[in-house]
């Protein structure tokens, strides 16, 4: 089990081309079946993100391939 103060200090690694996707901001869960559907990622890996407007990023739970202690590694074609 993982809490989501856990979850959101963990940055978000996309295995395409090792590029850092920020962390987790957010969720969405679906309300029947009470699994999280999405993952919600802000720009958080540079310095850069306080000078410019940043975009989330959402990424379906099927496209996490791996949690684990530090990182999150999802594979999505951005």
């Amino acid at each position: 089990m993982i809490l989501y103060s856990q979850l959101r200090h963990k940055e978000v690694i996309n295995i395409r081309d090792c590029k850092c996707l920020g962390r987790v901001t957010d969720f969405e869960i679906d309300e029947c079946s009470g699994c999280i559907c999405k993952i919600i990622v802000g720009d958080s890996c540079s310095w850069f993100c306080l000078f410019k407007a940043t975009e989330n990023v959402i990424i379906p739970f099927k496209d996490i391939k791996q949690i684990g202690p530090d990182i999150i590694l999802v594979d999505i074609n951005c």
